[in-house]
């Protein structure tokens, strides 16, 4: 009897043995990673929202944070202050930053296709870029893409920033617009979307993507960390293209999460009406050939031109050196 318990006592230390290295593994702590955001937590952003549900960054090793911003500007000023790992920046603003010499890397197209538009009341007779003239139009903030791109649109019809009276509303809302304290106002899809749901009622829009079709969202990094952290940043793209890849797939299931995890994700439809619209914005023909992410280096140099000849640029800025696209090679 003795031997046999001393035989069951070494079978249960080595098996203790055997588990250990494991339960040492489970047991590593996590490597802080943080996202510095241009918005709150709000639906259009589940994928860096869920991970409590999910799991896709711890999966990777990464205990996920974000923090929120008002405009691209600010997503880029976390970064370059070390207050985030990386920075979720409309290309524009990116484009800004590197044309005064900021040392920056793009790594992620977040959302290869334009979002942005201007939207104004049918009774504005608004219809075209040139009509904007005069008028006053509204903006998220003067640090987010609305901005940039309203630009770009004024640009089409030979004015200026200066031929509007531009105006900051807030992320998603066309009160003001409906109220009349704005003769338009630029937003993107999901913020359209919404509206309609909340009773804007007949409008005219007019797509920017129809006069530049561009990346609208990028991951953007200092190249320090680019250079020096290239392997946490893998692990992070390989979870955000996981956590992509699971909304493109279940955008039901993230309508529901989206309920608990962002600010304005009271009504899962919703959330499911942005969600759809965002895996929309999150492909392309490329995308689609060589993974999500891919960035389309020949269509960001297009719009670096144009942005050029608009004057947002002073110099001309070759794409390629401020793009890195080995990170996602791996994955």
């Amino acid at each position: 009897m003795n031997k046999q318990l001393q035989r069951r006592d070494a079978l249960a230390a080595l098996a203790a043995l055997a588990v250990a290295p494991l339960a040492r593994a489970q047991a590593k702590p996590l490597d802080k990673f943080t996202v510095a955001g241009w918005s709150k937590p709000i639906t259009e952003v589940t994928p860096l929202l869920v991970d409590e549900d999910k799991g896709f960054y711890k999966a990777q090793g990464l205990a996920l944070d974000y923090v929120p911003g008002a405009g691209s500007a600010d997503a880029i000023r976390n970064v370059l202050a070390g207050q985030a790992d990386v920075a979720f920046s409309d290309a524009v603003t990116f484009l800004a930053a590197v044309d005064k010499g900021e040392k920056l890397r793009a790594i992620y197209d977040i959302y290869p296709q334009n979002v942005f538009n201007v939207v104004a009341l049918k009774s504005s007779g608004i219809t075209k870029p040139s009509d904007l003239k005069g008028k006053k139009v509204g903006v998220y903030s003067l640090a987010s893409g609305t901005r940039q791109n309203l630009q770009v649109l004024l640009h089409q019809a030979g004015l200026a920033e200066g031929d509007v009276q531009v105006q900051v509303t807030g992320v998603l809302n066309f009160a003001p617009l409906l109220q009349g304290q704005v003769d338009a106002t630029a937003a993107t899809d999901t913020g359209l979307a919404v509206g309609r749901r909340r009773g804007l009622g007949e409008v005219n829009v007019i797509e920017v993507g129809k006069y530049l079709p561009s990346s609208s969202d990028l991951f953007v990094v200092r190249e320090d960390v680019y250079q020096q952290k290239k392997a946490l940043l893998a692990r992070f793209l390989l979870a955000y293209r996981n956590a992509a890849a699971w909304m493109i797939a279940k955008p039901e299931e993230a309508a529901q999460l989206a309920t608990k995890r962002a600010i304005d994700g009271s009504d899962p439809a919703v959330n499911l009406e942005i969600i759809k619209l965002r895996n929309a914005s999150s492909v392309s023909d490329l995308t689609r050939k060589q993974g999500l992410g891919t960035i389309d280096i020949a269509s960001l140099q297009k719009a670096a031109d144009a942005y050029r000849q608009l004057g947002m640029l002073q110099k001309a800025v070759d794409v390629k050196q401020v793009v890195a696209t080995d990170l996602l090679s791996g994955l």
